[in-house]
């Protein structure tokens, strides 16, 4: 590929599961175990009930994502970054692109981060390794230390809308792109996998990278079923060859 051609990637919680956090949707994912855990994930049962910011809290402490280290797929993009024009679209929450090495100038993170919290009351910001501290000390259902509000992650969370400035800018990126890759998403999650639609109409090339058959298969140039672990290593080699 030329070296002025703009890639932009989609990344979806299938890049991260090889690092040992869960998707939700897969066969094995969160939501296929336990259906009432999406409450912890939706806004309306999070802000309405104590026991479900509990269970939130115990789940965001068991799932130990702050803890967790970049994987193959990861590296991959920061090899690509090094040799091509990169945006990644990220739909995780894990922060696992930075962490591997991606300038935060070159990842727009679609959905928020999950390494901050904030409170619903004065909007304080805090740090998630602290609150989690808070909840490991015996606090079930840690309030701000500020005000007595109610924490939260600073993810979009589940029935809330994307912000419009983020993703204006991931539309920008999709419109601009000459090769879109979506890896590791279902591509179920409205608005994020639209931009799908927008690089495709826009004229980009299309690669899908999933494990599952997705909704817009059919307007991709090549579907890659393999584990993203290695499958994404292996196209980031074929772009950069």
């Amino acid at each position: 590929m030329s070296s002025r051609t703009l890639v932009a990637v989609l990344t979806g919680a299938g890049v991260s599961t090889d690092s040992g956090i869960p998707d939700y949707r897969g066969p094995q994912g969160l939501w296929q175990r336990d259906p009432s855990a999406q409450d912890l994930v939706t806004i309306g049962p999070y802000l309405a009930s104590s026991d479900v910011r509990r269970r939130a809290w115990l789940m965001r402490r068991d799932a130990g994502a702050l803890r967790a280290e970049p994987n193959a797929g990861h590296r991959a993009l920061v090899e690509l970054d090094r040799a091509l024009p990169l945006r990644v679209l990220t739909q995780n929450v894990d922060g696992l692109h930075q962490k591997a090495g991606l300038r935060e100038n070159h990842v727009l993170e679609l959905h928020g981060t999950a390494t901050r919290v904030w409170c619903t009351g004065c909007r304080r910001r805090s740090g998630m390794d602290e609150a989690l501290e808070r909840v490991a000390a015996g606090e079930p259902d840690p309030a701000c230390r500020e005000c007595g509000g109610i924490l939260r992650p600073a993810t979009v969370m589940f029935g809330e809308p994307l912000d419009p400035v983020v993703l204006e800018k991931a539309a920008g990126i999709a419109q601009a792109c000459e090769l879109f890759i979506a890896v590791g998403s279902s591509l179920q999650v409205h608005p994020a996998a639209g931009l799908v639609e927008v690089a495709v109409q826009a004229g980009a090339r299309l690669v899908v990278v999933n494990a599952e058959p997705t909704p817009y298969d059919g307007l991709a140039q090549e579907v890659i079923r393999e584990p993203i672990s290695t499958a994404l290593p292996a196209l980031v080699a074929r772009l950069t060859g």
